[in-house]
Protein backbone atom coordinates (compact mmCIF):
# COMPACT_ATOMS: atom_id res chain seq x y z
CA UNK A 1 0.00 0.00 0.00
CA UNK A 2 1.49 3.14 -1.17
CA UNK A 3 0.74 6.96 1.14
CA UNK A 4 0.03 9.60 -0.89
CA UNK A 5 -0.03 12.91 -0.43
CA UNK A 6 -1.96 15.63 -3.08
CA UNK A 7 -0.72 19.05 -2.73
CA UNK A 8 -4.19 21.01 -4.22
CA UNK A 9 -6.33 24.34 -4.08
CA UNK A 10 -9.72 23.07 -3.98
CA UNK A 11 -10.07 21.55 -7.52
CA UNK A 12 -7.61 19.47 -9.86
CA UNK A 13 -6.16 17.67 -6.36
CA UNK A 14 -10.27 16.46 -5.76
CA UNK A 15 -10.46 15.44 -9.71
CA UNK A 16 -6.71 13.46 -9.36
CA UNK A 17 -8.37 11.70 -6.94
CA UNK A 18 -11.75 10.75 -8.19
CA UNK A 19 -9.88 9.43 -11.38
CA UNK A 20 -6.54 8.26 -10.50
CA UNK A 21 -6.78 7.08 -7.17
CA UNK A 22 -9.89 7.08 -5.67
CA UNK A 23 -10.40 3.21 -6.50
CA UNK A 24 -6.77 1.95 -6.69
CA UNK A 25 -6.56 -0.66 -4.13
CA UNK A 26 -2.15 0.25 -4.39
CA UNK A 27 -2.89 3.49 -3.20
CA UNK A 28 -4.06 5.17 0.14
CA UNK A 29 -4.92 9.17 0.16
CA UNK A 30 -3.65 9.80 3.65
CA UNK A 31 -4.56 13.87 3.41
CA UNK A 32 -5.23 16.84 0.90
CA UNK A 33 -3.02 19.68 1.44
CA UNK A 34 -4.40 23.35 0.29
CA UNK A 35 -3.25 26.90 -0.69
CA UNK A 36 -3.63 29.81 -3.13
CA UNK A 37 -7.46 30.24 -1.83
CA UNK A 38 -8.60 31.12 1.36
CA UNK A 39 -10.63 29.07 3.62
CA UNK A 40 -10.24 25.89 1.86
CA UNK A 41 -8.19 24.00 4.45
CA UNK A 42 -8.91 22.64 8.10
CA UNK A 43 -12.08 20.80 6.19
CA UNK A 44 -12.26 17.21 4.93
CA UNK A 45 -12.72 15.48 1.39
CA UNK A 46 -16.48 13.60 2.73
CA UNK A 47 -16.58 10.13 2.25
CA UNK A 48 -19.58 10.54 0.24
CA UNK A 49 -16.84 11.43 -2.34
CA UNK A 50 -14.04 9.77 -1.42
CA UNK A 51 -15.83 6.22 -1.74
CA UNK A 52 -16.07 3.17 0.54
CA UNK A 53 -12.27 2.88 1.11
CA UNK A 54 -12.65 6.23 2.90
CA UNK A 55 -15.12 5.65 5.55
CA UNK A 56 -13.82 8.65 7.37
CA UNK A 57 -13.20 10.77 4.14
CA UNK A 58 -9.44 12.49 3.67
CA UNK A 59 -8.50 15.43 5.79
CA UNK A 60 -7.34 18.86 3.84
CA UNK A 61 -4.83 20.37 5.58
CA UNK A 62 -2.76 23.55 5.28
CA UNK A 63 0.32 23.36 2.86
CA UNK A 64 2.41 24.39 5.34
CA UNK A 65 1.97 20.94 7.34
CA UNK A 66 3.34 19.13 4.40
CA UNK A 67 6.80 18.16 5.49
CA UNK A 68 5.50 17.50 8.99
CA UNK A 69 2.82 14.92 7.59
CA UNK A 70 5.12 13.26 5.23
CA UNK A 71 7.46 11.99 7.94
CA UNK A 72 4.54 11.71 10.54
CA UNK A 73 2.45 9.77 8.11
CA UNK A 74 5.34 7.85 6.46
CA UNK A 75 4.57 8.80 2.93
CA UNK A 76 5.53 7.57 -0.05
CA UNK A 77 4.92 9.55 -2.79
CA UNK A 78 3.17 13.81 -2.87
CA UNK A 79 1.48 14.60 -6.05
CA UNK A 80 1.25 18.27 -6.89
CA UNK A 81 -2.23 18.71 -8.23
CA UNK A 82 -3.05 22.74 -8.87
CA UNK A 83 -1.66 25.38 -11.27
CA UNK A 84 -0.15 28.51 -12.28
CA UNK A 85 3.03 28.20 -10.51
CA UNK A 86 6.72 29.21 -12.30
CA UNK A 87 8.57 25.86 -12.94
CA UNK A 88 11.46 27.08 -10.36
CA UNK A 89 8.42 27.60 -7.91
CA UNK A 90 7.37 23.87 -8.71
CA UNK A 91 10.86 22.63 -8.25
CA UNK A 92 11.36 24.45 -5.07
CA UNK A 93 8.14 22.21 -3.68
CA UNK A 94 9.61 19.15 -5.07
CA UNK A 95 12.98 19.90 -3.24
CA UNK A 96 10.65 20.29 -0.18
CA UNK A 97 8.94 16.41 -0.85
CA UNK A 98 11.91 14.53 -1.60
CA UNK A 99 13.96 16.56 1.17
CA UNK A 100 11.43 14.70 3.62
CA UNK A 101 11.59 11.54 2.27
CA UNK A 102 9.14 11.12 -0.10
CA UNK A 103 8.71 10.88 -3.95
CA UNK A 104 7.39 13.56 -5.70
CA UNK A 105 5.01 13.16 -8.75
CA UNK A 106 2.54 15.51 -11.73
CA UNK A 107 -0.11 13.28 -13.41
CA UNK A 108 -0.60 14.27 -16.84
CA UNK A 109 -3.70 14.28 -19.40
CA UNK A 110 -3.33 10.43 -19.89
CA UNK A 111 -4.00 10.10 -16.40
CA UNK A 112 -6.73 12.25 -15.60
CA UNK A 113 -8.77 13.85 -18.85
CA UNK A 114 -12.04 11.72 -19.47
CA UNK A 115 -13.66 10.95 -23.05
CA UNK A 116 -16.94 12.44 -24.02
CA UNK A 117 -19.60 10.88 -26.36
CA UNK A 118 -19.96 14.74 -27.54
CA UNK A 119 -17.48 16.54 -29.32
CA UNK A 120 -15.46 18.56 -26.81
CA UNK A 121 -13.45 22.06 -27.49
CA UNK A 122 -11.36 23.00 -24.65
CA UNK A 123 -10.06 26.79 -23.83
CA UNK A 124 -6.98 26.79 -21.60
CA UNK A 125 -4.42 29.37 -21.14
CA UNK A 126 -0.83 30.27 -20.09
CA UNK A 127 -1.30 31.95 -16.90
CA UNK A 128 -4.64 33.61 -14.76
CA UNK A 129 -5.82 36.62 -16.04
CA UNK A 130 -4.89 35.82 -20.22
CA UNK A 131 -8.46 36.10 -21.49
CA UNK A 132 -9.51 32.56 -21.21
CA UNK A 133 -13.02 33.15 -19.83
CA UNK A 134 -13.76 35.65 -22.65
CA UNK A 135 -12.88 33.17 -25.32
CA UNK A 136 -15.22 30.64 -23.58
CA UNK A 137 -18.07 32.87 -24.23
CA UNK A 138 -16.57 33.65 -27.64
CA UNK A 139 -16.29 29.79 -28.82
CA UNK A 140 -20.38 29.34 -27.27
CA UNK A 141 -20.82 32.04 -29.09
CA UNK A 142 -20.02 31.14 -32.51
CA UNK A 143 -21.00 27.69 -31.35
CA UNK A 144 -24.57 28.74 -30.65
CA UNK A 145 -25.14 30.52 -33.60
CA UNK A 146 -24.07 27.62 -35.56
CA UNK A 147 -26.98 26.07 -34.62
CA UNK A 148 -25.68 23.83 -31.62
CA UNK A 149 -26.34 23.48 -28.45
CA UNK A 150 -23.78 24.06 -25.78
CA UNK A 151 -22.61 22.93 -21.94
CA UNK A 152 -20.25 24.93 -20.70
CA UNK A 153 -18.18 23.28 -18.18
CA UNK A 154 -16.24 25.06 -15.68
CA UNK A 155 -13.07 24.15 -14.07
CA UNK A 156 -13.72 23.37 -10.38
CA UNK A 157 -14.22 25.92 -7.56
CA UNK A 158 -15.43 24.21 -4.76
CA UNK A 159 -15.03 25.90 -2.21
CA UNK A 160 -18.08 25.39 -0.13
CA UNK A 161 -20.06 22.16 0.75
CA UNK A 162 -18.36 19.74 -1.08
CA UNK A 163 -20.83 17.22 -1.09
CA UNK A 164 -23.56 20.06 -2.22
CA UNK A 165 -21.51 20.81 -4.45
CA UNK A 166 -21.15 17.36 -6.51
CA UNK A 167 -22.60 18.69 -9.47
CA UNK A 168 -23.99 22.21 -10.00
CA UNK A 169 -25.95 22.74 -13.35
CA UNK A 170 -26.93 26.32 -13.74
CA UNK A 171 -29.57 27.66 -16.55
CA UNK A 172 -30.53 30.80 -15.01
CA UNK A 173 -28.93 33.84 -12.81
CA UNK A 174 -31.57 32.54 -10.35
CA UNK A 175 -29.75 29.59 -10.09
CA UNK A 176 -26.25 30.77 -9.59
CA UNK A 177 -27.64 33.04 -6.56
CA UNK A 178 -29.26 29.86 -4.62
CA UNK A 179 -25.85 27.52 -4.83
CA UNK A 180 -24.67 31.06 -2.69
CA UNK A 181 -21.13 30.95 -4.60
CA UNK A 182 -18.24 33.10 -4.50
CA UNK A 183 -17.61 36.10 -5.81
CA UNK A 184 -14.77 34.41 -7.88
CA UNK A 185 -17.83 31.72 -8.93
CA UNK A 186 -19.85 34.59 -10.03
CA UNK A 187 -17.47 35.80 -12.46
CA UNK A 188 -17.49 32.59 -14.20
CA UNK A 189 -20.71 31.76 -14.14
CA UNK A 190 -23.43 34.35 -14.80
CA UNK A 191 -21.84 35.92 -18.04
CA UNK A 192 -22.27 32.64 -20.21
CA UNK A 193 -25.99 31.59 -18.62
CA UNK A 194 -26.76 35.42 -19.84
CA UNK A 195 -25.85 34.52 -23.10
CA UNK A 196 -27.96 31.16 -23.28
CA UNK A 197 -25.75 28.25 -21.96
CA UNK A 198 -26.01 25.77 -19.44
CA UNK A 199 -23.29 25.40 -17.11
CA UNK A 200 -21.92 23.35 -15.16
CA UNK A 201 -19.27 22.68 -12.43
CA UNK A 202 -18.71 21.12 -9.08
CA UNK A 203 -16.44 18.05 -7.59
CA UNK A 204 -17.32 14.68 -9.50
CA UNK A 205 -16.47 15.70 -13.27
CA UNK A 206 -17.48 12.23 -14.09
CA UNK A 207 -20.70 12.53 -13.24
CA UNK A 208 -20.65 16.23 -14.28
CA UNK A 209 -20.04 15.05 -17.86
CA UNK A 210 -22.08 12.44 -17.96
CA UNK A 211 -25.02 14.79 -17.67
CA UNK A 212 -23.66 18.13 -20.12
CA UNK A 213 -23.10 15.55 -22.78
CA UNK A 214 -26.62 14.13 -22.46
CA UNK A 215 -28.33 17.73 -22.69
CA UNK A 216 -25.60 19.40 -25.55
CA UNK A 217 -24.39 18.94 -28.63
CA UNK A 218 -21.07 20.20 -28.07
CA UNK A 219 -19.13 20.92 -24.45
CA UNK A 220 -16.79 23.36 -23.76
CA UNK A 221 -14.44 23.29 -21.49
CA UNK A 222 -13.75 26.24 -19.60
CA UNK A 223 -10.59 25.90 -17.67
CA UNK A 224 -9.18 27.42 -15.00
CA UNK A 225 -6.22 29.15 -13.90
CA UNK A 226 -3.54 27.52 -16.72
CA UNK A 227 -4.55 24.24 -15.90
CA UNK A 228 -5.09 21.48 -18.63
CA UNK A 229 -8.51 19.93 -19.31
CA UNK A 230 -10.33 17.29 -17.55
CA UNK A 231 -11.79 16.04 -20.72
CA UNK A 232 -9.82 15.24 -23.43
CA UNK A 233 -10.55 17.89 -26.27
CA UNK A 234 -11.43 17.80 -29.98
CA UNK A 235 -10.02 21.04 -30.42
CA UNK A 236 -7.78 22.29 -27.79
CA UNK A 237 -7.72 26.79 -27.59
CA UNK A 238 -4.96 28.06 -25.75
CA UNK A 239 -4.81 31.60 -24.87
CA UNK A 240 -1.58 33.35 -24.41
CA UNK A 241 -1.20 37.08 -23.31
CA UNK A 242 1.37 39.52 -24.57
CA UNK A 243 1.38 41.83 -21.69
CA UNK A 244 3.36 38.75 -19.83
CA UNK A 245 5.94 37.62 -22.60
CA UNK A 246 7.80 34.94 -21.96
CA UNK A 247 5.34 33.22 -19.01
CA UNK A 248 4.04 30.84 -21.91
CA UNK A 249 7.28 28.92 -21.74
CA UNK A 250 7.76 29.50 -17.71
CA UNK A 251 4.59 28.39 -15.88
CA UNK A 252 3.26 25.02 -15.16
CA UNK A 253 1.19 23.50 -16.60
CA UNK A 254 0.58 26.47 -19.07
CA UNK A 255 3.66 25.91 -21.41
CA UNK A 256 2.04 21.95 -21.76
CA UNK A 257 -0.90 23.64 -22.77
CA UNK A 258 1.11 25.25 -24.86
CA UNK A 259 2.54 22.50 -26.82
CA UNK A 260 -0.75 20.65 -26.85
CA UNK A 261 -2.83 22.97 -28.29
CA UNK A 262 -4.07 22.74 -31.69
CA UNK A 263 -5.23 26.94 -31.73
CA UNK A 264 -3.14 29.36 -29.87
CA UNK A 265 -4.75 32.80 -29.14
CA UNK A 266 -3.18 36.11 -28.44
CA UNK A 267 -5.27 38.29 -26.65
CA UNK A 268 -4.76 42.04 -25.71
CA UNK A 269 -2.92 42.76 -28.73
CA UNK A 270 -5.08 46.12 -28.88
CA UNK A 271 -3.18 47.09 -25.72
CA UNK A 272 0.40 45.12 -26.09
CA UNK A 273 3.59 46.44 -27.66
CA UNK A 274 4.13 44.93 -30.95
CA UNK A 275 7.40 43.28 -30.12
CA UNK A 276 5.70 41.58 -27.18
CA UNK A 277 3.36 39.94 -29.52
CA UNK A 278 5.99 39.00 -31.63
CA UNK A 279 8.27 37.16 -29.13
CA UNK A 280 4.68 35.59 -27.74
CA UNK A 281 4.28 34.00 -31.49
CA UNK A 282 7.97 33.28 -31.56
CA UNK A 283 7.78 31.06 -28.22
CA UNK A 284 4.56 29.16 -29.54
CA UNK A 285 5.94 28.17 -32.51
CA UNK A 286 9.12 27.35 -31.11
CA UNK A 287 7.41 24.66 -29.05
CA UNK A 288 4.12 24.13 -31.61
CA UNK A 289 5.17 24.94 -34.50
CA UNK A 290 1.85 23.37 -36.18
CA UNK A 291 -0.45 25.58 -33.80
CA UNK A 292 -2.93 27.85 -35.70
CA UNK A 293 -2.93 31.77 -34.23
CA UNK A 294 -5.52 33.75 -33.93
CA UNK A 295 -4.71 37.40 -32.69
CA UNK A 296 -7.72 39.00 -30.53
CA UNK A 297 -8.45 42.36 -28.69
CA UNK A 298 -9.81 42.65 -25.47
CA UNK A 299 -11.54 46.15 -25.84
CA UNK A 300 -12.35 47.69 -22.51
CA UNK A 301 -15.90 50.07 -22.92
CA UNK A 302 -17.16 51.80 -19.37
CA UNK A 303 -20.48 51.45 -18.68
CA UNK A 304 -22.48 55.16 -18.47
CA UNK A 305 -22.11 57.16 -15.35
CA UNK A 306 -20.09 60.08 -13.90
CA UNK A 307 -17.34 61.62 -15.44
CA UNK A 308 -13.55 60.21 -14.34
CA UNK A 309 -12.15 63.13 -15.54
CA UNK A 310 -9.31 65.27 -13.00
CA UNK A 311 -10.94 62.36 -10.44
CA UNK A 312 -9.65 59.92 -7.46
CA UNK A 313 -10.51 56.48 -8.50
CA UNK A 314 -10.71 53.48 -6.19
CA UNK A 315 -10.56 50.52 -9.05
CA UNK A 316 -11.81 46.82 -7.90
CA UNK A 317 -10.07 44.19 -10.22
CA UNK A 318 -10.54 40.31 -11.02
CA UNK A 319 -9.18 38.56 -8.13
CA UNK A 320 -7.22 35.68 -9.39
CA UNK A 321 -6.13 37.88 -11.89
CA UNK A 322 -4.49 40.06 -9.51
CA UNK A 323 -3.34 37.73 -7.08
CA UNK A 324 -2.10 34.20 -7.71
CA UNK A 325 -2.14 35.45 -11.26
CA UNK A 326 0.54 38.36 -10.70
CA UNK A 327 -1.12 41.21 -12.86
CA UNK A 328 -0.53 44.34 -11.29
CA UNK A 329 -3.88 45.87 -12.74
CA UNK A 330 -6.71 45.15 -14.81
CA UNK A 331 -9.19 45.80 -17.32
CA UNK A 332 -10.55 48.29 -14.83
CA UNK A 333 -7.14 50.42 -14.56
CA UNK A 334 -7.14 50.66 -18.11
CA UNK A 335 -10.90 52.10 -18.41
CA UNK A 336 -10.42 54.29 -15.88
CA UNK A 337 -6.66 55.78 -17.22
CA UNK A 338 -8.43 56.06 -20.66
CA UNK A 339 -11.62 57.95 -19.12
CA UNK A 340 -9.12 60.41 -17.32
CA UNK A 341 -8.42 59.26 -13.65
CA UNK A 342 -5.93 61.50 -12.00
CA UNK A 343 -5.07 59.20 -9.40
CA UNK A 344 -5.81 55.32 -8.78
CA UNK A 345 -6.14 55.36 -4.92
CA UNK A 346 -3.72 53.25 -3.08
CA UNK A 347 -6.65 50.84 -0.98
CA UNK A 348 -3.69 49.60 1.13
CA UNK A 349 -4.46 52.24 4.04
CA UNK A 350 -8.28 51.06 4.31
CA UNK A 351 -7.68 47.27 3.68
CA UNK A 352 -9.29 45.60 6.54
CA UNK A 353 -9.64 41.69 8.01
CA UNK A 354 -8.36 39.32 5.46
CA UNK A 355 -8.00 42.33 2.79
CA UNK A 356 -5.09 43.67 4.36
CA UNK A 357 -3.69 39.82 4.55
CA UNK A 358 -4.04 39.43 0.62
CA UNK A 359 -2.40 42.65 0.31
CA UNK A 360 0.81 41.43 2.63
CA UNK A 361 0.48 38.23 1.10
CA UNK A 362 0.85 39.37 -2.60
CA UNK A 363 3.17 42.46 -2.40
CA UNK A 364 3.14 43.30 -6.30
CA UNK A 365 -0.19 44.16 -6.46
CA UNK A 366 -0.59 47.56 -8.10
CA UNK A 367 -2.80 50.31 -6.63
CA UNK A 368 -5.57 48.44 -6.96
CA UNK A 369 -8.00 46.43 -4.93
CA UNK A 370 -8.36 42.40 -6.05
CA UNK A 371 -12.18 41.58 -5.29
CA UNK A 372 -11.49 39.15 -2.95
CA UNK A 373 -15.32 37.17 -1.97
CA UNK A 374 -14.52 34.08 -0.78
CA UNK A 375 -17.23 33.66 1.81
CA UNK A 376 -19.74 35.79 3.74
CA UNK A 377 -17.43 37.63 6.16
CA UNK A 378 -15.09 37.97 3.07
CA UNK A 379 -17.42 40.15 1.26
CA UNK A 380 -18.04 42.39 4.25
CA UNK A 381 -14.72 43.08 4.81
CA UNK A 382 -14.00 43.81 1.03
CA UNK A 383 -17.58 46.16 1.15
CA UNK A 384 -15.60 47.90 4.11
CA UNK A 385 -12.41 48.57 2.50
CA UNK A 386 -14.14 50.55 -0.55
CA UNK A 387 -16.13 51.99 1.40
CA UNK A 388 -13.39 53.43 3.95
CA UNK A 389 -11.68 54.65 0.66
CA UNK A 390 -11.11 58.08 0.02
CA UNK A 391 -12.49 58.60 -3.36
CA UNK A 392 -14.30 60.39 -6.13
CA UNK A 393 -15.49 56.94 -7.72
CA UNK A 394 -15.10 53.30 -7.95
CA UNK A 395 -14.23 51.19 -11.35
CA UNK A 396 -15.07 47.50 -11.09
CA UNK A 397 -13.13 45.40 -13.54
CA UNK A 398 -14.84 42.24 -12.34
CA UNK A 399 -16.39 40.05 -14.97
CA UNK A 400 -19.62 40.16 -12.87
CA UNK A 401 -21.92 43.21 -11.13
CA UNK A 402 -19.81 43.61 -8.00
CA UNK A 403 -22.56 45.75 -6.66
CA UNK A 404 -25.58 42.91 -6.56
CA UNK A 405 -23.32 41.53 -3.44
CA UNK A 406 -22.53 44.93 -1.50
CA UNK A 407 -23.87 48.22 -1.07
CA UNK A 408 -21.00 50.74 -2.25
CA UNK A 409 -21.78 54.14 -0.94
CA UNK A 410 -19.38 55.92 -3.44
CA UNK A 411 -20.81 56.34 -7.38
CA UNK A 412 -19.62 53.09 -9.57
CA UNK A 413 -18.96 52.54 -13.13
CA UNK A 414 -18.60 48.83 -14.35
CA UNK A 415 -15.73 48.16 -16.99
CA UNK A 416 -17.43 45.42 -19.40
CA UNK A 417 -14.76 43.72 -21.85
CA UNK A 418 -14.90 41.06 -24.30
CA UNK A 419 -12.89 39.25 -26.82
CA UNK A 420 -12.86 40.77 -30.77
CA UNK A 421 -10.66 39.59 -33.48
CA UNK A 422 -7.79 41.53 -34.74
CA UNK A 423 -7.18 40.44 -38.47
CA UNK A 424 -7.87 37.05 -39.59
CA UNK A 425 -7.85 33.62 -39.35
CA UNK A 426 -10.33 34.88 -36.88
CA UNK A 427 -11.88 32.31 -34.05
CA UNK A 428 -15.01 31.63 -36.04
CA UNK A 429 -12.71 30.82 -39.54
CA UNK A 430 -10.77 28.83 -37.49
CA UNK A 431 -13.98 26.71 -35.75
CA UNK A 432 -15.64 26.42 -39.41
CA UNK A 433 -13.95 22.65 -39.77
CA UNK A 434 -15.27 21.24 -36.51
CA UNK A 435 -18.66 22.98 -36.77
CA UNK A 436 -19.13 21.36 -39.97
CA UNK A 437 -18.09 17.90 -38.71
CA UNK A 438 -20.69 18.23 -36.48
CA UNK A 439 -23.47 19.78 -37.83
CA UNK A 440 -26.74 18.02 -39.58
CA UNK A 441 -26.84 20.47 -41.96
CA UNK A 442 -23.70 22.51 -42.26
CA UNK A 443 -23.48 25.91 -42.52
CA UNK A 444 -20.87 29.08 -42.88
CA UNK A 445 -19.87 30.50 -39.62
CA UNK A 446 -17.61 33.30 -41.47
Amino acid sequence: MRKVIIMGAGGRDFHNFNIAMRDDPEVVVVAFTATQIPGIDDRTYPASLAGPRYPQGIPILPEEKLTDLIRHEGVDEVVLAYSDLAHETVMHKASTVLAAGADFALLGPKATMLNSTKPVVAVCAVRTGCGKSQTSRRVGQILLDAGLSVALVRHPMPYGDLEAMRVQRFATVEDIDASHPTVEEREEYEAPVELGMIMYAGVDYAEILAQAQEEADVVIWDGGNNDLPFFTPDVHIVVVDPLRPGHELRYYPGEANVRMADVVVVNKVDTADPRDVGTVVENVHSVNPDAVIVRADSPVELEDGPSLVGKRVLVVEDGPTITHGEMPYGAGTVAARRAGAVVLVDPRPFAVGSIAETFRKFPGIGHVLPAMGYGDEQLHELEATINAAECDLVVTGTPMNLGRLIEIKHPVRHATYALEDHGEPTLAQTLDPFIRAHTKHPMLTV
